[in-house]
């Protein structure tokens, strides 16, 4: 059942324009930064090869795009999130879905996995854009592996963040708002991070994505996305299983 509600949710998003916008979107923006990048990286080449242990592509260009690969989809998720179930409710079809044979766990879980196979393919065109850097030079596959690790985590919370903020009301785009007010705000302990607050450090999601970006996996920032994305999750079935059970 949760692969069919995931199916459903990519045909209808397929079925509108801003699927193919944001596919585009995302492959533009990470296509001007790796030019720009490989530009940078051939005008300080002759300088680089003075170094004992310089930086190679990867750090110097595929990472950047990594990096804001993570914040144009901080900015991309609340308008794929936002119709999930805020839409379902404005159509009145929320009602007749929850009071289906179907559990509220097998529901919710489909609708993310929906748009996580949506943001799958996204990173997918990332990474392909990345390989095309092999026509001429080396890369560090561990490294690519890392970011794609902690990008797919990275969306993970944010669509769950999306999706209960869209069981919450109505209208798509107050959910798409706050989702985004949200997510800005998560944003915004990210930089005030920068002034060496331990404790905004270890609840900044992208403080926590740049550890994967530099190709670090560690036990904490994993355990930390897990639970972010399991807490929204779960708080999403709660209150779909309390409009079940109340009308």
């Amino acid at each position: 059942m949760i692969v069919t509600i995931s199916r459903k949710e990519l045909k209808m998003l397929f079925a509108s324009p801003l699927a193919w916008l944001l596919l585009t979107l995302m492959q533009l923006i990470p296509t001007w930064i790796l030019l720009g990048r490989l530009d940078a990286f051939l005008e300080i080449q002759s300088q680089l090869l003075q170094i004992a242990n310089p930086p190679g592509v990867t750090e110097l260009i595929i990472l950047p795009v990594f990096a804001m690969a993570g914040l144009v989809l901080l900015m991309v998720t609340p308008l794929l999130s936002m119709r999930l179930l805020a839409e379902e409710r404005r159509n009145h079809t929320l009602t007749l879905l929850i009071s289906a044979p179907i559990s509220i766990t097998d529901i919710v879980i489909g609708k993310f996995f929906g748009v996580m196979v949506f943001f799958l393919m996204i990173i997918a065109l990332i990474v392909a854009l990345c390989m095309s850097l092999l026509l001429g030079g080396n890369i560090d596959f561990g490294l690519i592996i890392s970011n794609v690790i902690g990008l797919l985590l990275l969306t993970a919370c944010f669509t769950a963040l999306g999706l209960y903020i869209s069981s919450l009301t109505v209208q798509p785009a107050v959910a798409a708002i706050i989702t985004l007010g949200g997510l800005l705000g998560l944003w915004l302990i990210d930089l005030a991070a920068d002034g060496g607050n331990q404790w905004l450090q270890s609840i900044s999601l992208l403080r926590h994505f740049e550890r994967f970006n530099q190709g670090l996996i560690d036990t904490f920032s994993l355990v930390y996305f897990i639970l972010f994305t399991a807490t929204f999750l779960i708080l999403t079935i709660r209150r779909l299983d309390s409009e079940r059970l109340h009308g």
